[in-house]
């Protein structure tokens, strides 16, 4: 092993340790005590079953971390990149096609080593915890979908930053900054009419009091909306959500079927007007102009090591192919990128609150958007006391009991 090898292999445990350690600090950091917030909303029988189901998520999740990070340190000191390599090269195509074989043996490999993890997640814990509802015919045809779907758009983008970096020698990265930008706002455009409709089903809401209530509100913040959809997300499980949805004439909000069943009309106008506020507020241009920019700023940092030798070095490479270096800067990158996620959902959680604060102040109806707080957080088993390191690291969401005080103490300041 070199001092690069090293240097890659110190990278991926210090990672995989911060990761750790924020989650034994969070199991840790579980209380037997009942917020009074939650009286009427969490019992001991169901509170206990939270805290267990948060235990068992963790030991899953350090198990199959650990795994893959041995997985990864074997792969990495026994030349295994080195003999891919040699297989991909041994078809005889072009630096495009060989890149694109190098790529999909490594990434077909990771995913079939993921189906017992994803397998056990599904079947084992949420099954035990009563949140499955998928069958295995379902969990198959999504596995091959989203493998069909993220292989061509990988493919895509793969192939194009190949090529840049091949032919293009000035500034290679700034093109490929705009070539990928220009993609993925095209899948951003298109993934609520073409994508998303391959694993659910998406229905406009029906008439009645809720879409009478969500289209009045709607229209007093004048917010055009362009579709209101309901999703079959009960075919999976049992787990509620709301999400907003694309651009343009391809907007949508769209309600997991769980989550109108469980709630009142008031509640998931809040839930929406929610929704709305981040829309309202540009949050979400925020978020994609962030993601754009470390995207452009990972590709800057990337051409300035393609061509460093012992990048190709630390992962026992005998040739340097631009397709592996790619790949090779992935784990270079990694604790730049753990910075980024940081900084990333700090700027989250920032937002959640004032999506919050929007819905309470333009909605007016405080109380029922606390009540669909605690109901999400009792129906999806949440922890109510997560550990602040934890939280830095990975939440992109507040944790619910601090929601619950801000909008307290807003509902204060306008009485």
């Amino acid at each position: 092993m070199n001092i690069y090898t090293f240097l890659i292999v110190f990278f991926l445990i210090s990672i995989y340790l911060v990761e750790t350690i924020a989650n034994l600090f969070n199991v840790k950091n579980i209380s037997s005590n009942i917020s009074s917030e939650f009286n009427g909303y969490f019992d001991k029988e169901k509170y206990a079953k939270a805290q267990e189901y948060l235990k068992m998520n963790t030991k899953f999740s350090i198990a199959s971390s650990t795994f893959f990070l041995i997985v990864q340190i074997i792969f990495i000191v026994s030349g295994g990149f080195d003999y891919v390599n040699t297989i991909a090269v041994s078809f005889g195509f072009g630096t495009i096609f060989t890149g694109l074989i190098f790529a999909g043996i490594l990434l077909l490999a990771f995913e079939i080593l993921k189906i017992p993890f994803s397998a056990y997640s599904i079947f084992v814990v949420e099954e035990k915890f009563g949140f499955n509802r998928m069958n295995v015919k379902t969990f198959i045809a999504d596995l091959l979908k989203s493998w069909i779907i993220g292989a061509v758009i990988g493919a895509v983008i793969f192939a194009a930053i190949m090529w840049l970096f091949t032919n293009i020698y000035n500034y290679a990265w700034l093109y490929a900054f705009a070539a990928v930008v220009v993609f993925e706002l095209f899948i951003a455009f298109i993934a609520p009419v073409v994508i998303m409709p391959l694993f659910n089903k998406y229905i406009p809401l029906e008439g009645g009091e809720l879409k009478n209530s969500i289209e009045e509100y709607a229209k007093k913040e004048n917010f055009k909306m362009k579709g209101l959809f309901k999703m079959d997300g009960s075919k999976r499980s049992t787990k509620s959500n709301a999400f907003f949805t694309g651009f343009g004439r391809f907007r949508r909000i769209v309600l997991f079927d769980t989550l109108i069943q469980k709630h009142t009309v008031d509640e998931l106008t809040s839930i929406l007007a929610h929704e709305m506020g981040h829309f309202k507020l540009g949050h979400i241009i925020k978020h994609i102009i962030f993601s754009f920019v470390s995207i452009g700023l990972m590709l800057f940092v990337f051409s300035l090591f393609i061509n460093e030798t012992w990048l190709y070095d630390a992962f026992l490479m005998h040739t340097q192919p631009i397709y592996a270096g790619i790949i090779f800067f992935g784990f270079l990158y990694e604790p730049i990128s753990l910075i980024i996620r940081v900084i990333s959902n700090y700027f989250s959680r920032k937002y959640e609150y004032q999506a919050d604060a929007y819905a309470v102040t333009t909605y007016k109806k405080p109380e029922a958007m606390i009540n669909a707080l605690k109901k999400l957080s009792v129906d999806n088993l949440s922890n109510l006391y997560p550990h602040k390191f934890k939280v830095f690291l990975e939440y992109s969401h507040p944790p619910v009991l601090e929601r619950i005080k801000t909008i307290n103490k807003l509902e204060l300041v306008q009485h």
